[in-house]
């Protein structure tokens, strides 16, 4: 009976992990539609208010590594309910604020919570669930990732209806809370602790530093004014990478996971993660422009047709996850990106004349296919790498991500500058979208092989 009441407490553990998700992932679709109102309210321009997003953005990804590495070094459980607490805060600063630099201070403490939830995450659930039914875990969590990004836009637009845009960060104080309660009575401590912990304050100082001014630099290098301050920030960027890696090569539980990448299966799956959201995100900011500028579709509609893509991918999770049980998940993850390829292609080629509907069962394809990729991949990437080493796996996992997701957009921007016809703009970035697609395909194929070798030696 004790070994069942554990059993149970672990699983509703996972209750506290998904509603953090998706406070963290609402929060980026959320502010993304309530920008214009924001900028009004503050009266500042639109470049200002998109520091909003931007802000966010870069916290996490500068504090991903070094917070993963304390959850690796000291305990998981205690970076997410750290992290939970300063992202409820900061959500209740953002509602408070009543001006807009007080909101931009709030955002960035909201980051550093959402950073410690994210850094620890996968190793938390790779914790709770059984490895037969990990990727069950995994998927489940993809699949609330799905729905919150489906629901994110028409849920602030529902919001903002009836009320102010206050509310879109006040939502997140009883769930926040409720999570807090939860995580605290059932969330396990780390299955094999380091017996000399340690924090790595050099590294932790460079890695904030590389990162932060790589994606500083990728994201505004298109900004005219900004150009030749962008070139020269990427240049030190690249200089205190170097000095980071190879300092970095020399520690025994490196913050940038070079012993990870020792394992060929698991830099071959970085790789794999980047290329896809670089994919993903291309054809994602790429499309509207199409719909609205070329297709001529309301932004309702344009919205409308979007949401197929997030409804199929939440919709063939679990059934991947269930099928990788027994499958290759390498080989399963291949499978999705030649469907998210073959749904690249019909985009490419869609007709000048084409109504909703065309456009509607093009994205469920792309969603399909990308629904098949992302678990079997997550569950790779995750199974590859020691117990002990998950936190660092997951952040770097969460850094490929949001890596891809830059260099996604920023390829978006450079197109648009380059090319005047949107038409052609959108197609070029389809079809670079598809060559990343087809790097992806290729370096699961590879992993698949990898896995087969992998099986025959430990059985012989």
């Amino acid at each position: 009976m004790p070994n069942r009441s554990l059993d149970i407490r672990k699983y509703v553990a996972i209750i506290s992990i998904i509603i953090l998700l998706v406070m963290t992932v609402l929060d980026v679709s959320l502010v993304n539609v309530a920008l214009p109102v924001i900028g009004n309210e503050f009266n500042v321009s639109e470049s200002s208010t998109v520091w909003l997003v931007t802000i966010y953005q870069l916290i996490i990804v500068m504090l991903l590594l070094p917070l993963a590495s304390i959850g690796d070094q000291f305990s998981y459980r205690r970076n997410f309910i750290i992290g939970l607490v300063v992202f409820t805060i900061g959500s209740g600063l953002c509602a408070m604020s009543q001006n807009f630099t007080f909101l931009l201070i709030s955002r960035g403490i909201q980051a550093i919570g959402g950073a410690g939830v994210m850094s620890v995450n996968v190793a938390l659930t790779r914790i709770i669930y059984p490895r037969n039914i990990l990727g069950r875990g995994l998927a489940l969590n993809a699949m609330f990732i799905s729905i919150a990004t489906a629901a994110g836009p028409s849920l602030a637009g529902w919001i903002m209806s009836i009320s102010t845009w206050h509310w879109l960060f006040l939502i997140n104080l009883p769930f926040g809370i409720l999570a807090f309660f939860i995580g605290i009575k059932t969330l396990p401590p780390n299955p094999n602790p380091p017996a000399n912990p340690h924090l790595d304050w050099q590294g932790s100082f460079l890695n904030v530093l590389f990162f932060g001014m790589l994606f500083y630099s990728l994201g505004n290098i298109t900004d005219p004014g900004l150009f030749y301050i962008c070139l020269a920030m990427l240049a030190v960027a690249l200089l205190v990478g170097f000095f980071y890696v190879r300092k970095e090569f020399r520690s025994q539980r490196p913050m940038f996971p070079i012993d990870l990448f020792r394992i060929r299966l698991y830099s071959t799956s970085i790789l794999t993660s980047t290329s896809s959201f670089i994919a993903q995100n291309l054809t994602m900011i790429a499309l509207p422009f199409l719909f609205l500028s070329v297709l001529k579709f309301s932004e309702l509609n344009t919205g409308l047709v979007m949401t197929p893509w997030p409804l199929a991918t939440m919709i063939v999770s679990p059934l991947a996850a269930r099928w990788i049980e027994k499958h290759n998940a390498a080989f399963t993850a291949a499978f999705g990106m030649l469907i998210f390829m073959t749904g690249l292609i019909t985009l490419v080629f869609v007709p000048i004349e084409a109504n909703e509907w065309d456009i509607i069962w093009r994205m469920a394809l792309c969603g399909i296919g990308f629904g098949f990729f992302q678990t079997p991949n997550n569950i790779v990437m995750v199974m590859a790498t020691p117990v002990e080493r998950t936190g660092a796996a997951g952040g770097m996992q969460s850094t490929a991500r949001l890596t891809g997701q830059t260099f996604g957009s920023t390829l978006v921007s450079i197109i648009f500058a380059l090319i005047v016809s949107v038409k052609l703009s959108v197609t070029v970035c389809l079809w670079i979208a598809l060559f990343f697609a087809i790097i992806a395909c290729i370096f699961s194929i590879d992993r698949g092989k990898q896995i087969i070798k992998r099986h025959v030696t430990l059985e012989s």
